[in-house]
């Protein structure tokens, strides 16, 4: 919570001097794991993004404990064991669009995105690829790519590798609004 009254009145602060800069505060996060026994899947909607178009730069966080998932067994092992979340209480990405795009101009845009990704307090440079549509001035933005647990030190003990896959699909839908039309 303390993360997110932050947030805001940073982009309070900024509201007035930079018209690229661009909100989503309920930002869609799945993850699925596929494995010979169960499939996981569990998902937040309390992920929190800004976008600012004129420098391309991007960030992301969400709350670990956001995720909810169908069994509350499940929940409860991926918050304690899994991602340490009292330990480890977000995830985190900042980063940079490659691509030039205006924000003004309803079009599709096909994206690269290149920054760090940090997860059980793990930081790792990563590349992702996604697709970002404009209209009206809202940006859609839209990506899906894999984590490796053990890249990021999520250990899986032998006896649930079959419950759990090495790598974590990860998709991402946020919707953007800039915050100077806020009100429209």
């Amino acid at each position: 919570m303390r993360f997110l009254y932050l947030l805001l009145l940073f982009i309070m602060q900024l509201s007035n001097q930079d018209a690229g800069l661009f909100i989503s505060t309920g930002a869609k996060i799945t993850i699925f794991s596929s494995a010979p026994i169960e499939d996981i899947k569990a998902a937040s909607a309390q992920c929190i993004s800004v976008y600012n178009n004129n420098t391309n730069e991007l960030e992301f966080s969400v709350p670990i404990r956001s995720f909810q998932f169908d069994k509350a067994l499940m929940q409860e092992h991926f918050n304690d064991d899994y991602m340490e979340s009292e330990k480890y209480p977000k995830a985190s990405f900042k980063g940079k669009i490659l691509e030039s795009i205006n924000a003004k101009v309803d079009n599709t845009y096909k994206v690269t995105v290149f920054g760090e990704l940090t997860i059980h307090g793990v930081k790792k440079e990563c590349k992702v690829l996604g697709t970002l549509n404009i209209k009206d001035s809202v940006i859609n933005m839209m990506a899906d790519f894999d984590v490796k647990c053990a890249d990021y030190n999520i250990k899986i003990p032998q006896i649930a590798f079959y419950h759990i896959a090495e790598n974590i699909k990860v998709k991402i839908l946020a919707k953007y609004q800039s915050i100077n039309n806020k009100s429209k």
